[in-house]
């Protein structure tokens, strides 16, 4: 792993800004840091009987999520599974999902993280790409797997319920959600166990720590690529370490106390992406921070209950959230005293967004700016207010602004944001001729976004290379989209591009070639309904007689936007 040894020059325009902020530019991860299992197990000694996780006003505590992340390594090591093996979580926010997540890499296997709303399609490629063994899912969206074609190598199947870890109030919770609420289609997985089950089966003492090393794969994290297909982006146990510690400075600047027990992070972000699984779920848990999971952050009145609550210290949040609670009547009702720090990420923080949050909690956000690649974070604001841009470089990151040749561009002028950084991945699972599409000759990752870097050097992002369409923080790529809309048999061809939209920034919008002439928007909107996930949905569909296309016959995506400018 050489970028763990890489030093970053002290001549970077950024590092006097360091030195200003008194932020340490040196970095390197602890010696007693071997692997994830190292973090998790100081913090679990560290933080024992302080509340870890809330939700649903249930708690658990450090020593809590200890043992029962032990009994599900335990339960995992006795399937047979090993070291490097994959296993998929499809989960919402709920306390099985630190249990589930913790106990995974204890184990000394793979996490796969996986969008509880992917469509079957969606799952099926994942789960054969990632080539998981196991998957645990909860019954919500049980039926999803159930209709998978192909199931590859899923030969574990773990069920959960949202209120396994409830206690009593779990039988209320869920007969709501099944009985009164209707959230939970039939479904029938032959062979599955429930989570409780897998839980009690095996107890804790049978554990066996593995031998991990920090080049091991921790994690893989799904992001669509250029060619539409979801690639893994390999997060090793280096990356994800070194990302918390070279957060801590700019967190720690906030937070300098040493107990933070009682302290909330709101967690409203899914922590399956993975600003939130770092930001709350690792860089929470090493703090020794409460988490407070909100399973539905698009429930306003349940947030705000919550948010009342528990009155959280820190909040994580995408530009969309902020705005969609600033212009709440509920939480502009709240007390909003206890938060010192909001943290915008996963897509650009708009101004008006910043000053609305800014005027109505007292609290201003900080940016920053990161990609699934790099586990995430790249970049952070020093905490002194909203700057309107994504930061400077956190510690032992190297950024250079190149052209289109591979050449630095000079002061001020915009160039393709490349990073190079112990929480750079080492490439993409079983992709390696995508992986040497994003990276330098000298070990640089190409962001795909276009930057300008300040004296100091703060970075503000001013376009996006690929035509990647962000939808409140989720990354659509036109190309997977423009693949599952010519599955349709009366779609001769389409092109998809993203258009402003003032609740996600962005949407998709899809411009349709009928290959037969009855062809409706319904009937357009009822086949992405059945095989896209919600934000991948072309928002605004147009019939146009033919697309604009190269002399190769590639789908010119820059003349649909200046069509679409046009209007």
């Amino acid at each position: 792993m050489t970028a763990q040894n890489f030093t970053v020059p002290t001549d970077r325009p950024w590092y006097k800004t360091y030195q200003e902020h008194g932020l340490e530019f040196d970095f390197s991860l602890p010696s007693n840091i071997n692997s994830l299992v190292d973090v998790f197990e100081q913090a679990f000694a560290e933080h024992g009987d302080k509340i870890a996780f809330t939700c649903m006003d249930v708690s658990l505590t450090y020593r809590d999520v200890d043992n029962y992340s032990r009994q599900i390594a335990a339960y995992l090591q006795s399937l047979g599974l090993v070291k490097g093996d994959k296993v998929a979580v499809m989960m919402p926010n709920i306390l099985q999902y630190p249990i589930t997540m913790v106990g995974i890499v204890r184990a000394g296997l793979t996490l796969v993280n996986v969008n509880p709303l992917y469509t079957p399609h969606e799952l099926e490629h994942q789960l054969n790409d990632s080539e998981a063994k196991a998957l645990f899912i909860v019954e919500n969206f049980a039926q999803t797997f159930e209709k998978v074609a192909n199931k590859g190598q899923v030969k574990h199947v773990i069920v959960a319920t949202l209120g396994d870890m409830l206690g009593f109030k779990g039988f209320i919770v869920n007969a709501v959600v099944r009985h009164v609420k209707k959230m939970v289609p039939s479904w029938n997985i032959p062979g599955h166990v429930s989570f409780k089950e897998a839980l009690n089966q095996v107890p804790a003492s049978a554990y066996n720590r593995p031998q991990l090393s920090l080049d091991d794969i921790a994690v893989l994290q799904y992001t669509g690529g250029t060619t539409g297909v979801a690639k893994g982006a390999m997060l090793t146990h280096a990356n994800l370490a070194s990302n918390v510690e070279q957060s801590m400075p700019f967190v720690g600047k906030i937070f300098p106390e040493k107990d933070l027990s009682g302290k909330y992070i709101a967690v409203a972000l899914p922590l399956y992406h993975i600003f939130s699984f770092m930001a709350c779920g690792l860089l929470g848990m090493k703090m020794g921070f409460s988490q407070l999971l909100i399973t539905n952050p698009r429930d306003f009145k349940a947030v705000c209950k919550d948010y009342a609550k528990y009155r959280p210290a820190f909040f994580p949040a995408v530009n969309t959230l902020f705005n969609g609670l600033v212009h709440d009547e509920g939480f502009r009702s709240l007390d909003h005293s206890n938060l010192k720090l909001s943290l915008g990420g996963g897509m650009s923080v708009l101004s008006d967004t910043a000053k609305a949050w800014e005027r109505l909690t007292g609290n201003y956000i900080i940016e920053g700016y990161g990609l699934s690649e790099t586990s995430p974070v790249l970049t952070l604001n020093p905490p002194e207010g909203y700057t309107g841009k994504i930061g400077i470089p956190i510690p032992a990151t190297d950024i250079k602004l190149l052209d289109n040749d591979g050449n630095e561009v000079a002061m001020g002028e915009p160039g393709e944001i490349c990073a190079k950084g112990p929480q750079v991945m080492p490439g993409y699972w079983n992709r390696p001729d995508e992986t040497a599409k994003v990276m330098t000759a000298d070990g640089y990752f190409r962001t795909g976004d276009i930057g300008v870097m300040d004296d100091k050097g703060f970075i503000k992002i001013v376009d996006r290379k690929k035509d990647m369409i962000l939808v409140s923080g989720f990354n659509v790529y036109p190309n997977e989209v423009e693949d599952v809309m010519t599955g349709h048999p009366k779609i001769l061809e389409c092109g998809v591009i993203g258009v402003p939209d003032e609740h996600s920034g962005e949407v998709p919008k899809i411009f349709v070639v009928k290959k037969d002439p009855s062809l409706t928007v319904e009937e357009v909107r009822a086949w992405a309904k059945e095989n896209l996930t919600g934000y991948k949905r072309p928002k605004y569909i147009e019939f146009i007689s033919e697309l604009p296309k190269s002399n190769v016959g590639k789908i010119l995506r820059k003349d649909l936007r200046k069509l679409e400018e046009s209007k």
